[in-house]
Parts: structure tokens; sequence; C-alpha cells
């Protein structure tokens, strides 16, 4: 067995370890930010972003822009149907599929992902509307399965979350240094994480820009690949049945 397939069937394996976790996210967490970039370019409309959509929808209700307003609707439905989704087949994998209850819901999202590759085809609005689907349903996917695999303690789309924390890991921090006899101090371990993640959806986020601005939809295509060379391997291993873990729903 070579190596790359070794190490794909680590990250996505049920037997979890905090090493495991925060790989995989870093992963994710750049196929996220290139999507995400991509889909601005792409479709004018950033992907993961659901709180913006959230206000769209209260303000162009406001103003009576009801084209808007739909348009948000239908990114806020897409984004929780994947997530969704992704749970339902998480568990369906669990009882059906043994090892492979990570690997399923990933394969799915590279193989989405490959559609969406050939959304420049749909040109007209419903056609656009369409692709912008699809794209929230992956991204939706995406953070639920890390959610999952993690036991929620790692999100790779929920940026707004993400530097949350490090603002109260910096606060621990100066509060540590006004008052050094406090038991309160910085989890310094947590911080790394997050600042990985955040650089990591960033570098992913110009990638993705960069390329979805020169192939256009096309750019989609290696994203998925990575998934799916993720993802895939695990199918080739030994199957069996698991106890589920305590806590996973």
């Amino acid at each position: 067995m070579s190596r790359p397939f070794a190490a794909a069937r680590v990250l996505v394996s049920h037997r979890r370890s905090q090493g495991s976790d925060f790989v995989l996210a870093v992963f994710l967490a750049g196929i996220a930010g290139a999507s995400n970039a991509g889909g601005f370019f792409a479709l004018g409309q950033y992907t993961s972003h659901m709180t913006g959509y959230l206000s769209q929808i209260a303000d162009n209700l406001v103003i009576g822009n009801l084209l808007v307003t739909a348009t948000a609707l239908l990114a806020i439905g897409a984004f929780t149907t994947g997530a969704a989704f992704s749970t339902f087949l998480v568990n369906w994998a669990r009882h059906r599929m043994g090892r492979r209850q990570f690997a399923l819901p990933l394969a799915v999202q590279g193989a989405c992902l490959a559609c969406f590759a050939f959304g420049g085809i749909f040109t007209t609005l419903p056609g656009r509307m369409f692709a912008l689907a699809c794209l929230c349903f992956i991204m939706g996917m995406q953070n639920a399965t890390i959610t999952k695999i993690s036991g929620a303690r790692i999100r790779t789309t929920h940026a707004t979350g993400m530097i949350t924390d490090v603002g109260i890991e910096c606060g621990r921090a100066l509060y540590r240094l006004v008052q050094p006899r406090r038991a309160v101090r910085p989890d310094g371990a947590k911080l790394r994480i997050l600042l990985s993640l955040i650089g990591t959806y960033v570098v992913g986020g110009i990638v993705g820009a960069l390329g979805y601005a020169v192939v256009g939809f096309y750019f989609s295509l290696p994203l998925a690949g990575l998934l799916l060379a993720l993802a895939l391997p695990t199918f080739g291993a030994a199957g069996g049945r698991m106890v589920p873990r305590p806590g996973h729903r």
C-alpha cells in the first residue's frame, strides 16, 4: 500500500485523533477558501457566508427587492440541505459501510464539485441560480462533515466563529499580562489551530480567485480531484462494521 493511499485512509478513518482532525481540517479549509472565492468570481456571490445572506433577506424585504431575497433564501436553503445530507450520509454509512462513514460524504462532495465545473453552461438566470445552490450545498456538506468528524471542535467555513475565538484567546493573553497571578490563560494549542485554519482558508481563497479568474468554472475539477483522492482510497480498504462512538448522531 503506497504512502499517499495510506495517509488518505488515516485522515478519513473512523478512528480519530486530534492530529488527523487538524490535518483534515486544514486540507478542507483550503478547498473551502478556494471554492468560496471561486464562487464569487464565477457567480458574483460568496457561498459560505450565511450571516450575509440572512442580512440580505432582511434588507431586501424592506426595500422590496424580491429577487435578491429569493437568492438569499435559495443559498441558505441549499447550505442547510447540504449539511443535513452530509449528516444523513455519515449515519447511513456508519451502519451500512463500516469504516467508510466519513469517506462517503467527502466523495459525494468531490462528485458535486466536479459537476459544478460545468456550471458555466448555464448562462440564464435560473441556470446561475442552480450553480449557486450547488456550491452552497457543497459548502454546507463540507462544514457539517468536518464538524461530525471532529466532534464539533472544528468548522472550516465558519470564519466568523474562528476569528471570534482568536479574539477570545488574545483577550485571555492580555488579561494574563495584566493579572499574571490569576488562573486565566490563553489556550496556545487552540490558537495555533485557529490561525492555521484561517491562514489556509485565505491562501485557498487566493488560489481559487486566481484559478477561477483564469479558467472559470473548470477550476473546480482539480478541487474535486483532491476531495476524491482523499476519499476514494478508503473504499478499497477492508470493510467491516463498527460500533458507533458515543455522542455521534
